[in-house]
């Protein structure tokens, strides 16, 4: 199965068409990778980075791409291969950057060298072992390992701290996993231990550089690089300075490309289960409450293991819900009764049992919630219904689960799905603000007319200046929001930060809420000022609060903020791309006219001349406290 699927892409390859039908090329690396292993990969990526990015946007000129550049101790130049595919897999380009051998140092401390002139979207630092030990003397002792590798976490401070002030997006450092091969050689297990304690010492400090740099990753390679996996190649080590084996850099790359799946919007946000044989053991309809396996047998235990930890997801924002070919009241009964059960009904925003086909349902279920079904993660135990829903609904993540239930949770948190830098506060609310919003929607439902319901909703609105404890949020929306988004520029939280301290600029957030709570911190609008003219960077608003007007009254704050400031006209631009046409004619719909029409992806710009400005929707309640544009 993996020879054919690989032979579909190099076929492709063979006859030039892998830029021409790129689009075919996620689902094929994807198969790759469910069913080969690290080399097939690897071999899926060799061909695509020899295809290139550019010339993949030159066929398709809106496909999401992500620029890395790779710098290291060794030789990096191995993740190249890994990373593309693992991208692929995701839909993601990969335009790479590769940085001379063992040049780190000057790259990351040299505002001019040439990785800084790059660009990139973020920079991977490929660390290992060697950068402490190539500087211990020989013989040696822990006392020396102790000393260098101190004065290593000293730099990469140093280094990161360059970073945030010359470099854009996400930098990647990495625990620097412990070979054998450096602790056999102290022949006292005293000596030993020492060595394990200080080194585990060391890179718990590393990972604590991620709370003083709001810029950077440090990915945690202990877990990734445990069981069975070789963490070295001896011969690769020795001759060609390439410090991980070849599954350990496929491991490595899988990491980097989930934290670059979240820095460029594309994290999913919705866990969507199947019952029978995923959260529990047997089918219910045939077996009953009472002989379904949920715990108290092996089976059981690891059916309640994947109920941990669908619950452990949704306890950090992510959003749960269930879809089930069985009848409602029985579902209902078990998630409520059930005393086994971990996951009970008030864990999910919505519980879907029918006998309609599952795809149906998704994207009900999408509606519902006002997300795209590419924000979903699907998961069932039924090849059947896998292949339905990926056929019909190719952007859905689809997780074939195991026959065995013991390897449900391994399945499920393979591909990090969910993985973001950071958890907000907002994040922690989301569930329930979902829920919320689902009370909303049949809130509405008992009204004749849109308007009605508005009235009755109780909207209130407040736009302020973003405070430093919401600088985090602001970024999140910039990277997680894609409807209402209208330039899609994804900030890092440093970068939102140096934006809403420079003279003349505003980051605004927008906290919004009503009869049924507080929504939180819903959207963002930042902009700054140019001489007579205010620009609107972007201005960014939550799915979850579209069309109840809060957009038009927070752009009439705005408008008339800046004719207060004696301004003498507010300019915005809206670039488009395949998730926001709902929103391009939100400016010229609220009086701005055009300015420049944009082809081939490129923005169009509008301009407002504050004469005439539209008066907030009379069912807003909007508060608001923004700050002065003096340059």
């Amino acid at each position: 199965m993996v020879e054919k699927t690989d032979d579909t892409l190099q076929s492709l390859h063979a006859r030039g068409l892998i830029a021409a039908e790129y689009p075919r090329v996620r689902a094929l690396v994807d198969a790759i990778a469910g069913e080969g292993g690290p080399d097939e990969l690897r071999r899926a990526g060799n061909l695509l980075a020899r295809v290139g990015a550019d010339a993949v946007l030159d066929e398709h000129p809106d496909a999401p791409a992500v620029s890395v550049a790779f710098t290291g101790h060794g030789t990096v130049s191995g993740l190249v291969a890994p990373l593309t595919a693992e991208l692929a897999r995701h839909g993601l380009l990969l335009k790479s950057h590769v940085a001379d051998f063992d040049s780190y140092v000057f790259d990351l401390s040299d505002s001019g060298s040439e990785l800084y002139a790059a660009k990139p979207d973020a920079v991977v630092c490929l660390l290992d072992a060697s950068v402490v030990f190539d500087e211990v003397p020989v013989p040696w002792t822990p006392d020396d390992v102790r000393r260098v590798f101190t004065q290593k976490l000293e730099l990469l401070d140093r280094l990161a701290t360059v970073f945030e002030s010359v470099g854009h997006g996400t930098l990647v450092f990495n625990t620097l996993p412990l070979p054998r091969s450096w602790s056999a050689q102290l022949v006292g297990l005293h000596d030993r231990a020492r060595l394990g304690a200080l080194w585990r010492e060391a890179n718990a400090r590393l990972l604590r550089l991620m709370d003083e740099h709001p810029a950077l990753a440090v990915l945690d390679l202990d877990p990734v690089i445990g069981g069975d996996l070789p963490l070295r190649d001896a011969r690769l080590g020795v001759y060609t300075k390439t410090q991980l084996s070849g599954q350990a850099q496929a491991e490595y790359a899988r990491e980097v490309a989930h934290l670059l799946r979240g820095t460029s919007g594309r994290a999913k946000k919705c866990l969507v289960l199947d019952l029978d044989n995923t959260v529990w053991g047997g089918i219910l309809g045939d077996d009953g409450i009472e002989g379904i396996e949920v715990a108290e047998s092996y089976r059981g235990e690891a059916f309640r293991g994947l109920q941990k930890a669908a619950k452990q997801i949704a306890s950090q924002g992510v959003l749960l819900a269930a879809v089930s070919k069985n009848d409602l009241d029985p579902v209902r009964e078990v998630l409520r009764t059930h005393p086994d059960m971990t996951l009970r009904e008030e864990d999910f925003v919505r519980v879907i049992a029918n006998w309609r086909p599952k795809h149906d349902n998704l994207q009900e279920l999408a509606k519902e919630l006002n997300l795209g079904v590419d924000s979903f993660v699907f998961a069932d135990d039924s090849p059947y219904e896998c292949g339905l829903v990926a056929r019909e609904l190719p952007d859905v993540a689809v997780l074939r689960l195991d026959d065995d239930p013991a390897l449900h949770v391994e399945k499920l948190l393979r591909d990090g799905w969910f993985d973001v830098r950071d958890i907000t506060a907002d994040d922690l609310k989301r569930p329930e603000r979902y829920r919320e919003e689902l009370d909303r929607k049949d809130f509405l439902h008992s009204f004749s007319s849109l308007d009605d319901y508005l009235r009755e909703l109780d909207v209130q609105v407040r736009l302020a200046d973003a405070t430093g404890p919401e600088i985090p949020r602001v970024s999140q929306l910039t990277l997680r929001t894609n409807q209402f988004n209208l330039t899609t520029q994804r900030l890092q939280p440093a970068e939102v930060s140096e934006r809403a301290a420079a003279p003349g600029s505003l980051v605004l957030t927008i906290r919004a809420g009503d009869r049924f709570g507080d929504n939180g911190i819903v959207g963002a609008v930042l902009a700054h000022r140019e001489g007579e003219e205010l620009l609107i960077d972007n201005f960014l608003l939550s799915c979850r609060v579209f069309a109840r007007g809060i957009e038009q009254a927070c752009l009439s704050a705005v408008l008339l903020h800046a004719r207060e400031q004696g301004l003498r006209a507010v300019r915005a631009s809206y670039r488009p791309t395949a998730k926001n046409g709902k929103v391009k004619d939100f400016y010229p719909g609220n009086g701005f006219r055009p300015e420049a029409e944009g082809t081939d992806g490129a923005a169009t710009t509008f301009r407002h001349d504050l004469a005439e400005i539209a008066e907030p929707p009379e069912h807003i309640r909007l508060t608001q406290s923004l700050g002065g544009l003096h340059q």
